[in-house]
């Protein structure tokens, strides 16, 4: 996958209830494909056209109720509608695999360090130590502003972009392909952004 000529970028976005995997589960899971760059063009792509989801049943007795109140979702729903998280991720791993046909598939996320240690922690527990993002093919969106924007972290917020880069039909509602689908959004608003407000 290495020497493959193009990007695909997947926006991903977790609900879990708890801060950490393995002590505490990943309850939902959505991901959507946000563009493709090929090092001199970048094509936006509806968030709509390829899409993943999964809720998944928890894998400790451990759960803080204020984290999992956030997506809605109960422990009885999960634990009795919940998919096996094995399957769950060998479906997802398989499903990146076959979108990104033959493409590089890079995961971006804002921010990328909650989201992405849960996804690569449950794949490589759950999908025989393999994630198709491998531990490098990923792009923080957070990053992403700070840079183009020159600003200190601390003011690299969502309330501090301008308001045309958080434009977009989709409403944050914490439901995990929801907000992975405004991410994509977001995120090529960034990548076409050239730092001017």
């Amino acid at each position: 996958m290495s020497g493959s000529s193009q990007d695909l970028y997947f926006s991903c976005d977790v609900e879990t209830d708890g801060p950490i995997p393995g002590s505490y589960s990943l309850v939902s899971l959505g991901l959507c494909v946000a563009g493709s760059f090929d090092g001199r063009r970048f094509t936006a792509l509806s968030p709509d056209a390829d899409t993943f989801y999964r809720e998944l049943k928890p894998i400790s007795e451990r759960w803080d109720a204020a984290a999992l109140a956030v997506s809605g979702l109960t422990r009885e729903h999960l634990i009795n509608g919940g998919a096996e998280p094995a399957e769950a991720m060998r479906d997802c791993a398989a499903w990146v695999t076959d979108t990104a046909a033959g493409r590089r598939p890079v995961l971006v996320c804002y921010p990328l360090t909650f989201d992405a240690s849960f996804l690569h922690w449950y794949f490589v527990e759950f999908n025989q130590g393999s994630d198709p993002f491998g531990f490098s093919s990923h792009l923080d969106m957070k990053t992403m502003y700070q840079t183009k924007a020159r600003s200190l972290i601390s003011r690299s917020t969502r309330s501090s972009m301008p308001p045309h880069l958080l434009e977009s039909p989709y409403a944050h509602t914490h439901n995990a392909l929801d907000d992975a689908k405004g991410q994509a959004v977001l995120f090529q608003h960034l990548f076409e952004w050239d730092g001017r407000r």
